[in-house]
């Protein structure tokens, strides 16, 4: 486009006047050709300072909305964007509530500590029988609930009671042999005093014997009687002296057997007690065909099946007990105020309209990652300080009795570690007052 040659060319065009004549009279009537109106055009927009020249994005008149007489553009958007008094007075409202609010939900949140890093524990065990059989009957089902001493499974118990009737006739045996003991010591016993009524028979004969022989001897010094009958009664004497050394001894011998009857009853005691101890051997094995629930509890991952031979030790299902807790692995930050006896308020992932209360059992004396099977070595290569959790063990205070709860579901627990009213539970508390009295 031409710069200079255009200016003149508008000068040129502008001087021209082209004139019609009317019927009424002369007339000057000024006709431009679009060609000219172009030239105009684009004089107009080189003249034009840029502070005038309006943004394609921002219009300088609103449609519908014409520019007030008397102002510019600029000053009618300057106007436009002038604070209204009332939304000003509800906009500070707002932001009084907003920081009201605020301040009452930080002065109540900051009397819990919750954690997401929390689930449901328990003492799982596996059920397995102590005697090897075939299994006969299973009168569970899979996460059937159960009471204590309920029947999990039958084992074939017909060689046990075997086995039982055999120690029980072997218990008879021992009794019988003790008691045949028993009878041999009294009979004994009886010998022993025949042989001491012996003893005192033949001590008086002794003693008679012994005052014949001094007689005879006394008389034969003396001349009164004979040789031949002192020395009888001599002899005699020495009899009467052998015959209660031999009632002495077999006096002797009957104790003894007593003795060695009683050593025998010993053992035959200690074989009754043998027999006994294999009789109730017998009968616990035979008690361990039926496998049963040590407490209540929910029979979990059941395997057993009746036709099955389970060998002493197989797993026949698993077992969860109704005694469960939370385990909350809290940050070692949050654990400051946090003692046991506190009370929780939990929420489970699985039943999130239900409210459930606990208390703070204990605190774990360690981190968890200290009592892992493969602890932290700090000590070794570059450290780098990162925040532990430990173990915080919940008690459950009103475990739910209509939905199943088992280790490993997801918790939401959060304790009150100040007992002291926060500010929403005192405006709480004075609102209800105010609302009772009014």
């Amino acid at each position: 486009m031409l710069k200079g040659n255009d200016e003149q060319a508008l000068q040129e065009v502008e001087s021209a006047q082209f004139v019609a004549d009317s019927p009424d009279g002369p007339a000057d009537f000024a006709c431009s050709p679009p060609w000219k109106e172009k030239l105009e055009a684009e004089a107009r927009s080189r003249q034009r300072p840029a502070s005038e020249v309006q943004s394609p994005e921002l219009p300088s008149e609103t449609e519908g909305e014409p520019t007030p007489p008397g102002a510019s553009s600029g000053e009618f958007r300057k106007g436009f964007r002038r604070p209204h008094p009332i939304a000003v007075v509800i906009g500070s409202v707002l932001f009084v509530l907003a920081a009201s609010t605020g301040c009452i939900y930080w002065s109540y949140a900051r009397h819990f500590e919750s954690t997401d890093d929390a689930f449901i524990a328990a003492r799982q065990i596996a059920i397995a029988p102590k005697v090897t059989g075939y299994v006969t009957q299973v009168p569970v089902t899979d996460n059937q609930h159960v009471a204590a001493g309920a029947v999990i499974a039958r084992i074939d118990d017909r060689d046990y009671r075997i086995a039982l009737e055999q120690a029980s006739a072997q218990v008879a045996a021992a009794q019988a042999t003790i008691q045949n003991i028993g009878a041999q010591i009294a009979v004994q016993k009886a010998q022993v005093n025949a042989s001491e009524a012996q003893v005192e028979q033949a001590q008086a004969t002794l003693v008679f014997a012994q005052q014949q022989s001094a007689r005879y001897e006394e008389l034969a010094q003396k001349g009164a009687g004979t040789v031949q009958n002192a020395q009888q009664y001599s002899s005699q004497l020495l009899q009467q002296q052998a015959a209660l050394k031999s009632a002495q001894a077999a006096l002797t011998v009957a104790q003894r057997q007593i003795e060695s009857l009683k050593a025998q009853r010993s053992s035959a005691e200690a074989s009754l007690a043998q027999a006994v101890a294999q009789r109730d051997q017998a009968r616990l094995n035979l008690s361990y065909t039926i496998v049963t629930a040590a407490q209540a509890g929910r029979v979990v991952n059941l395997t057993a099946s009746p036709g099955e031979f389970a060998q002493a030790g197989t797993n026949l299902t698993m077992f969860v007990p109704d005694e469960i807790w939370v385990t909350a692995n809290f940050k070692e930050t949050q654990l400051d105020s946090m003692r046991p006896g506190q009370p929780a308020s939990m929420h489970i992932d699985a039943y999130p309209k239900r409210a459930i209360r606990g208390h703070v059992a204990s605190v774990q004396p360690g981190s968890g990652t200290a009592f892992s099977l493969l602890p932290a070595e700090n000590a070794t290569g570059n450290y780098v300080k990162v925040i532990q959790r430990v173990p915080v063990k919940i008690i459950i205070d009103n475990p739910p009795t209509d939905v199943a709860l088992g280790p490993g579901m997801s918790v939401v627990p959060s304790v009150r570690i100040n007992a002291e009213p926060s500010l929403y539970e005192r405006l709480a508390s004075s609102i209800d007052h105010l609302w009772r009295h009014s």
